[in-house]
């Protein structure tokens, strides 16, 4: 059977989806027709309902509840891995109003931990990810939230940090982070469904057991990153969560819907957020 697949070119995606497109695992018969685009297009493309199974950010899964359920495999959840707020000397923060922060997606984690640590802070740049430090440093925005692989290159290129977010949140919850997840169509089998669980399973246990084979898909779609950054990156996202989020991991994604409830940021249903 074909289903349709997409996930962002970052290492950890890579990394994960590696194994499961380039035949290294038995995929139980299932074939991929597989896209690859940024966070915030993948998110765009979840509220449209385009493919069968897609990564995106935890905040975008609570406004496609009606057509989505999150796979247990697959996640990127953890600590010491959330969205640095960071500025070039410019930030104000006793004039909120005044400040223009570059965000990487209005759907994105990212700016749900911006909205829960800052909600006064409502004039907002989006751009591609990787765009943001030339945002700041451009002076098109105060601040910019970076996530990703700028977390290791923001201070090189003279950005300071105003706050980890992730820390904020940890404190906060004391709780792993929820970034993203796998979503599939809800629609579908539940045989299905967990067959594909499974199916991702056993890519992330062979990315596990043999990363090396990753690294050519890994830097094909990473040409500019240098091959430490490419193993910090996947190192801070890819973890005992992305195997099988395990009652800890449920109880953060959990808090984190009844967090942007609270924030208004969406409505969501009440529906089965986790496939059983």
């Amino acid at each position: 059977m074909r289903l349709s697949l997409a996930y962002s070119p970052c290492p950890n995606d890579c990394f994960i989806f590696d194994a499961l497109i380039h035949g290294r695992i038995d995929t139980e018969g299932l074939d991929f027709i597989v896209r690859l685009e940024d966070v915030e297009t993948l998110n765009n493309m979840a509220l449209r309902a385009e493919m069968d199974i897609t990564k995106l950010s935890f905040h975008a899964y609570g406004h496609v509840l009606n057509h989505y359920l999150l796979l247990r495999a697959g996640s990127a959840l953890g600590f010491n891995c959330g969205p640095l707020l960071v500025e070039n000397g410019a930030l104000d923060l006793l004039h909120p109003d005044e400040m223009r922060i570059a965000i990487p997606g209005q759907l994105t984690t990212a700016n749900f931990l911006l909205s829960l640590a800052y909600p006064e802070l409502k004039n907002k740049l989006i751009c591609v990810f990787d765009e943001i430090e030339s945002a700041v440093l451009e002076g098109r925005a105060e601040a910019g939230l970076i996530i990703h692989e700028n977390r290791f290159t923001y201070e090189t290129k003279g950005l300071k940090k105003v706050r980890d977010l992730g820390e904020y949140w940890e404190e906060l919850s004391h709780a792993p982070i929820p970034l993203g997840g796998i979503v599939i169509r809800r629609g579908l089998d539940t045989a299905l469904q967990q067959k594909v669980n499974r199916v991702l399973r056993r890519s992330v246990d062979f990315a596990f057991a043999q990363p090396e084979l990753s690294m050519p898909y890994i830097r094909q779609h990473a040409q500019t990153m240098e091959e430490e950054v490419i193993k910090k990156h996947i190192a801070l996202y890819v973890n005992e969560f992305s195997l099988d989020l395990g009652e800890r991991g449920e109880n953060a994604i959990g808090l984190l819907f009844e967090k942007a409830r609270e924030l208004h940021l969406f409505d969501a249903p009440q529906k089965q957020l986790i496939l059983a």
